[in-house]
């Protein structure tokens, strides 16, 4: 065979193979190139910021006992390694008297606050002072909150009824707020919080006025009682001074669980005064830090199961509706809730200084020293 007949075979195939090559239709197409990921213009939702994302400061205003404060600072701190988380401590009133004095100056000192009810976060929304946040753990509350996302409830405090059963019979003392001011039986041996300087006495005795009138303060005058701080009242009960106190739960379950106490609450049959207590944030450009996103992950905390259970542990009620406990050697939340007596936020707000000043006319309180 001629070496020329062979290159021309060998052309011949290279030939072939290139035409089917070029038309043949049986070949897979190549795979497209994969699409560049979508830009934020082409509509990407960024990412959730994770805990560790959350930084800067952090100042919040709050009425909760201090040492319940203390308990949840270090929780705060696992949760939002970075952030830096500041308390300030005081009774509503304390509290009220300072955020007064900072708002004449155009700016508050905090970026948070947790007071005692809703009437003040209803003063200071209509003042402009807080910023929105709709969070998505407002589904899960049992209690009502602000829709535009000004205030949410944060704790449950309820105001009861509270005696010694180691000196008196239950059914011996008053177990309605009614005859706690009207049962000459146990005049000169009541007492209660002060309404000028704690906020769930302000919110109890606005519930009170609302449903008795101002003779309810005429006969709380009468009847002698003792207008002084829960500890002072609780420690009165002990001793005998006191036949029964108007208290919070919280403060009887913490004695009952920290110093082993036989004092006992009264869920009163008139209604237990329920009251929320409520977070805020301040508006970002009133704010002292600024921090807005740290403010809106701490809302989220407090709201979420971890949160709540530092609240309970903290002998106050859960605001989630799911939430499976009560505090400590308190009845279920929705046990209470079947008898309540209502608080008008609106008239606690609007009418506050009259209701005090009320107060302050029918019943004796001593002066602060």
């Amino acid at each position: 065979m001629s070496k020329r007949f062979i290159a021309g075979l060998l052309a011949l195939v290279m030939a072939l193979t290139m035409l089917a090559g070029c038309g043949g239709g049986n070949e897979p197409a190549p795979a497209p190139a994969p699409a560049p990921a979508p830009t934020p213009d082409q509509g990407s939702a960024p990412a959730e910021p994770s805990p560790a994302d959350v930084s800067g400061d952090v100042l919040i205003y709050t009425s909760m006992y201090e040492d319940i404060i203390e308990a949840i600072k270090p929780e705060l701190k696992k949760a939002f390694p970075n952030l830096n988380v500041e308390f300030f401590y005081g009774g509503t009133g304390k509290l009220q008297t300072k955020v007064a004095a900072e708002i004449e100056t155009g700016k508050l000192s905090c970026d948070m606050l947790m007071v005692a009810e809703p009437a003040y976060s209803l003063e200071l929304k209509e003042g402009g002072w807080l910023e929105p946040y709709v969070t998505p753990a407002a589904e899960t509350l049992a209690f009502d909150y602000d829709k535009e996302g000004y205030w949410y409830p944060v704790r449950i405090c309820n105001m009861v009824l509270a005696y010694n059963p180691e000196l008196k019979k239950k059914e011996e003392i008053p177990n309605s707020f009614y005859d706690f001011a009207y049962n000459e039986a146990v005049k000169g041996k009541t007492s209660m919080g002060n309404p000028l300087t704690s906020g769930t006495a302000m919110a109890a005795v606005a519930a009170l006025i609302d449903k008795y009138g101002e003779d309810y303060f005429v006969a709380l005058g009468k009847q002698g009682t003792m207008v002084e701080s829960g500890s002072v009242a609780a420690g009165k009960l002990e001793t005998g001074e006191c036949d029964v106190i108007m208290i919070l739960e919280e403060s009887i379950l913490k004695m009952r669980e920290e110093d082993d106490s036989q004092l006992e609450v009264i869920y009163p049959t008139d209604g237990t005064i329920v009251i929320p207590s409520t977070i805020m944030t301040i508006a970002a450009d009133k704010s002292e830090h600024n921090n807005i996103a740290a403010c809106q992950a701490i809302t989220d905390w407090f709201l979420s199961n971890e949160g709540q259970k530092n609240i309970v542990k903290g002998w106050m009620h859960s605001v989630v509706a799911t939430y499976p406990e009560p505090p400590y050697d308190a009845i279920p939340t929705q046990e209470i809730l079947k008898n309540t007596m209502p608080v008008n936020w609106e008239f606690c707000y609007k009418s506050r200084d009259d209701i005090r000043t009320k107060f302050q006319e029918h019943v004796t309180i001593p002066e602060s020293k």
